[in-house]
């Protein structure tokens, strides 16, 4: 009934002004997509060129050493870099099973329908919340809280070089657990609608074969939803690796390069946000090659997410 409903469509005479505004659409929607483009195109020149003469002068050692000292005009963002990585790395192998199970918790039949709102509610306020009063709550709240459980990774793990340094308040585990506050309702929302979007007969045929609630949810309704979640989990790690004032409030912003989780560190937005008020000369062009090195891990990131989601949506 549709096809032909569809063919007909197709073959009457369409008028001219039904026409028009398809034209006018067309060309409207090409227009505003191709001013994404460019903004994205002129910004990423704008930074390429002021931190040319930085490429020029360090060239690939910029990224590798940690030497930040404007008086004798040395730069380096290696630990800048390795903190962007690690606190976004590690805040996204914890957020994973939370958002997921999460998730999971709110789309199935486990609990009453007015719970399961009220949680999805709470998760979505979640998100709302400025990152700069998290930052403030990390600093005044959650610090405080999970100081003795640092002291105790110090006195029982400290041999291990992730936790080899004695805690000092700031440092790079209680950034990496506060942009786990942040990323949490980015994963959660996105999978909990790719969770909805799967057809209920696919765990119903699931169910009539024999499976359990939890052997349809991993081998069927998981799979199936892998797209979406893993497009959520990439969009998380996007705002994890960009992220700034909560971050800047919490890890320390130190430039001195340690392995420990437990030590001050920085990451690349933190330090531009910190230094670029008050920078002139060399440190204007450094702090800009920086900035270039962010967005290029994150459009790395974002080319990454739609080679997998599009990999995993022609498998399942």
């Amino acid at each position: 009934m549709s096809s032909n409903l569809d063919d007909q469509y197709r073959l009457r005479k369409r008028p001219k002004s039904e026409m028009l505004v398809d034209s006018g659409f067309k060309s409207l929607a090409v227009s505003l997509a191709s001013v994404v483009a460019l903004v994205l195109f002129a910004i990423l020149i704008v930074v390429f060129q002021g931190g040319l003469p930085s490429m020029v002068r360090y060239g690939w050692e910029f990224l590798i050493t940690s030497d930040w000292n404007p008086v004798d005009d040395e730069y380096g963002a290696g630990a800048a870099i390795y903190g962007t990585l690690i606190t976004s790395i590690l805040s996204l192998f914890i957020a994973i099973p939370l958002g997921v199970g999460t998730a999971i918790f709110i789309t199935e039949n486990i609990i009453p329908k007015k719970i399961r709102n009220f949680i999805g509610l709470m998760v979505e306020l979640l998100a709302a919340v400025p990152s700069v009063v998290l930052g403030l709550w990390a600093i005044f709240v959650m610090e405080p809280f999970i100081r003795p459980g640092l002291e105790m990774l110090y006195t029982y793990f400290g041999w291990f070089p992730l936790f080899s340094s004695p805690p000092m308040g700031p440092g790079t585990l209680p950034a990496v657990l506060i942009l786990v506050v942040m990323i949490l309702p980015i994963i959660t929302a996105i999978s909990r609608d790719s969770l909805q979007q799967v057809p209920k007969r696919l765990t119903q045929a699931a169910y009539g074969i024999g499976t359990t609630r939890w052997g349809a949810i991993i081998n069927v309704t998981l799979p199936a939803a892998i797209s979406g979640i893993v497009g959520g989990v990439m969009l998380a790690l996007g705002r994890a690796m960009g992220e700034t004032m909560a971050v800047t409030m919490i890890i320390g912003n130190s430039n001195n390069f340690s392995f420990s989780l437990l030590a001050p560190g920085n990451t690349i937005s933190a330090m531009l946000a910190n230094q670029f008020g008050e920078a002139d000369g060399s440190q204007v062009s450094s702090l800009m090659y920086a900035a270039f090195v962010l967005m290029i891990m994150t459009l790395a990131v974002n080319i990454l997410a739609q080679l997998l989601v599009k990999r995993l949506s022609l498998k399942y």
